[in-house]
C-alpha cells in the first residue's frame, strides 16, 4: 500500500510505529548533516527527517527533488526535539528509512501556500495547483459539508431529490440563455436551464409533493465577483402549502446550517416588506447587522430657498457614526466617492453634529440650527456623528445612498464576517416596467402568483400589484428567493397577457405547462437558494470564486482549459451552422 496514514494523522501516541506516507514535497530545508522535508497531502503536513550520517544516499536523493514532487516514504515515528505548536503533527517527525519518487514536478509558477505570490489570473490558469493550497482546499471541503447538511435536513422532512433535464427549451423571460444546437434536428436548438422552474412545477402536478435538487444552472450575462455563467442552486418545491409553510421550512434549514457549520444560534428572522426595505435601506437586500437607516427629509428640507433640494423628488440622509471626526479633506473625498460614475450622485450635503449639541453644515446659508436639529432627529444622528444627505430622483438617490451606506459600513468595520443577520423581504411587486421595451416584465418570473387582494388591480393598475414572493437575505446578500406559484390555467393565461404575450406565443412557449394545469395542479410554491453565495457567506467571504472548483474569470473564460474556444469547421457543418 502507498500509505498507512495520512499526513495529518500522526500524533505523540504513534511514537515508535513504522509508517508509510505519500504526498507532495511542500518544503525542504538543508541543515548540513540533516535535511528536513514537510510532506503534504489533503489532510495535513508531516515533517520528515533525513540524516546524512546514517544514510548519505537517501539524504542526497531527497535534496535533488524539487517542490511539489510526489513521494512515498517509510520510516519510524519519533518525538520532535523542537515542537511546532502551529502544526497539528508538530509533536512528531518521521525518521525516513525508505524513499520512492513517484513523480517529479516542474517548479510551480507560484508558491503553493496561503500567502502565495500568484495573482488571481495566474492561479486560475493553474487552478489544479491553486486547489493544493490549504485555503482553497478547505473552502471546497466546506462547500461539500454545506451540501451534505442540506441533503440531510431536507431528506428528514421527506423531500425527494430528483434530477431535471439540462437540455431544455429556450424561453424569452429572464436573462439570456446559453444555446445548444441540435445535430439530429438541424436548425433547432436546446437551451441550458436558467432554473428548473417549469420542471419542478410539473413534478408538483405529478404528485411528488416535496422536491429538491442541488442543480447547476446557466445564465449568459455579465459577470462580477458573486456571479458566474454557471452556478448552483438548492432548488425546492412543495405542494399544498402557503407562504408561511415555506418560510418556516427554510428558516429551519438556515438555522440548521448556521448551527451545524458555524456553531451559531440564530433565533430571529425578521420580516420586512419590499417597500419598507427600499424606504429604509435603498435596496431589497439590506444588511441589518448595523444601523444607518435612511431618514427622508422632504417635509423638513424643502421649505427654504435651497433649489437643489426643492427640485428633488427625494431628499434623504443617513447618520454616519462618529463621522464628525472626519477632516474637511476626508469629507471632500467622500463627496468625490459618491460622484464616481459607479455611484452617480451629483453631490452630497453634510452636517456635523458637534459634541455641544450644535450643528455645522455645508448649507448653513439656507438652514438654521432648528432645521438641522430636525434632520438629526429624522436620521437618528447623535453628537459626534456626520449626516450625509443626497437628493434627486427617488429610485436613483436611494441606490446611491445605499451604496454610500454599505461603503461606510465597510470602512467602519461594521460588516463582520462572524455575525449573521437573516431577513425575509416580502411583498415584492409582481411586475416592473421596462423603459426600453415599454412593457411590464415579471420581477421574479411569469409563474409567480399575485396577492389575492390585489388581483382586481391587474387590469387597472398592474404596477401596484404585489406578488406572493419572498427573498431570504443574509448579511446584505440575497441567498434565496421564491414564490407561491400560479396553479390555475386561466390565471396563468392572464399573467402571460399582462406580460405582453399573445395567446399563440404563450401556447408555443408554455403550452405544456398550461396543459398540465388542466389535469389537477395542486397549490404549490417553492424557493431556491444560491449555493455558491450561501457557502461564501457562511465561509466569511462575499466572493464566490474560491468556493468553486473551476470558476470562470470576469470575461466568462476558463483560462485553464482555454474555453470558450473555436469549433472545428467539420463539427459546425454537422450541426448545419455556417458562420460566414
Amino acid at each position: 500500500m502507498y500509505r498507512t496514514h495520512h499526513c495529518g494523522d500522526l500524533r505523540i501516541g504513534h511514537i515508535g510505529q513504522e509508517v508509510s506516507l505519500a504526498g507532495w514535497l511542500h518544503k525542504s530545508r538543508d541543515l548540513g548533516g540533516m535535511t528536513f522535508v514537510d510532506l503534504r497531502d489533503r489532510y495535513g503536513k508531516t515533517q520528515l527527517v533525513f540524516n546524512m550520517d546514517t544514510d548519505k544516499e537517501l539524504c542526497a536523493s531527497v535534496r535533488k527533488m524539487g517542490r511539489e514532487s510526489v513521494l512515498q516514504i517509510k520510516g519510524k515515528v519519533r518525538e520532535r526535539s523542537s515542537k511546532n505548536t502551529g502544526m497539528a503533527t508538530g509533536d512528531i517527525e518521521i525518521e525516513v528509512a525508505e524513499l520512492l519518487l513517484l513523480n517529479s514536478a516542474k517548479t510551480p509558477p507560484f508558491t503553493i501556500d496561503d500567502n502565495t505570490d500568484g495573482g488571481e489570473e495566474l492561479r486560475m490558469k493553474y487552478r489544479y495547483l491553486d486547489i493544493r493550497r490549504d485555503k482553497v482546499r478547505e473552502n471546497l471541503i466546506f462547500r461539500h459539508k454545506v451540501s451534505l447538511e442540506v441533503r440531510k435536513y431536507l431528506s428528514q422532512l421527506e423531500f425527494v431529490e430528483i434530477e431535471t433535464p439540462y437540455l431544455i427549451k429556450s424561453t424569452p423571460e429572464g436573462a439570456r440563455d446559453f444555446i445548444v444546437p441540435s445535430r439530429m434536428n438541424q436548425g433547432l436548438f436546446y437551451a441550458l436551464p436558467q432554473s428548473p422552474q417549469t420542471f419542478k412545477q410539473l413534478l408538483m402536478v405529478a404528485g411528488m409533493d416535496k422536491y429538491f435538487q442541488i442543480v447547476k444552472c446557466f445564465r449568459d450575462e455579465d459577470l462580477r465577483a458573486d456571479r458566474q455563467p454557471e452556478f448552483t442552486q438548492i432548488d425546492c418545491e412543495m405542494s399544498f402549502i402557503e407562504q408561511e409553510d415555506i418560510l418556516n421550512v427554510f428558516e429551519g434549514l438556515t438555522r440548521h446550517l448556521l448551527k451545524e457549520l458555524k456553531a451559531v444560534d440564530v433565533q430571529e428572522f425578521p420580516r420586512m416588506t419590499y417597500d419598507d426595505a427600499m424606504r429604509k435601506y435603498g435596496n431589497d437586500k439590506p444588511d441589518i447587522r448595523f444601523g444607518m437607516e435612511f431618514g427622508e427629509l422632504n417635509d423638513i428640507a424643502q421649505h427654504k430657498e435651497f433649489k437643489v433640494f426643492n427640485a428633488a423628488e427625494l431628499v434623504v440622509g443617513i447618520a454616519i457614526p462618529e463621522g464628525n471626526t472626519y477632516s474637511r479633506k476626508e469629507i471632500d473625498k467622500l463627496i468625490d466617492w459618491v460622484r464616481r460614475p459607479q455611484v452617480g450622485a451629483l453631490g452630497m450635503v453634510y452636517v456635523r453634529c458637534n459634541e455641544d449639541g450644535s450643528y455645522k453644515s455645508s448649507v448653513d446659508k439656507f438652514y438654521d440650527q432648528g432645521d438641522l436639529a430636525k434632520w438629526a432627529e429624522r436620521t437618528g444622528a447623535k453628537a459626534g456623528d456626520l449626516i450625509a444627505v443626497l437628493s434627486g430622483d427617488k429610485h436613483k438617490v436611494r441606490a446611491q445612498l445605499s451604496a454610500l451606506r454599505m461603503e461606510m459600513a465597510v470602512r467602519l468595520g461594521l460588516r463582520k464576517a462572524d455575525e449573521f443577520a437573516p431577513l425575509w423581504v416580502l411583498d415584492f411587486p409582481l411586475l416592473e416596467w421596462d423603459e426600453d421595451t415599454e412593457r411590464f416584465h415579471a420581477m421574479h418570473h411569469p409563474f409567480t402568483s399575485p396577492k389575492v387582494e390585489d388581483m382586481a388591480k391587474l387590469d387597472t393598475d398592474p404596477g401596484s400589484v404585489r406578488a406572493n414572493a419572498y427573498d431570504l437575505v443574509l448579511n446584505g446578500n440575497e441567498i434565496g428567493g421564491g414564490s407561491i406559484r400560479i396553479h390555475d390555467k386561466e390565471m396563468q393565461a392572464l399573467m402571460f397577457k399582462h406580460l405582453g404575450f399573445t395567446p399563440e406565443e404563450a401556447r408555443e412557449q408554455f403550452g405544456f405547462l398550461m396543459d398540465a394545469f388542466e389535469y389537477g395542479a395542486p397549490p404549490h410554491g417553492g424557493l431556491a437558494f444560491g449555493l455558491d453565495r450561501l457557502v461564501a457567506i457562511l465561509g466569511g467571504q462575499e466572493s464566490i470564486r474560491d468556493f468553486i472548483a473551476f470558476p470562470k474569470n470576469n470575461a466568462g473564460r476558463d483560462v485553464m482549459i482555454d474555453s470558450p474556444s473555436v469549433i472545428d469547421p467539420a463539427q459546425l457543418k454537422e450541426l448545419g451552422i455556417d458562420l460566414k
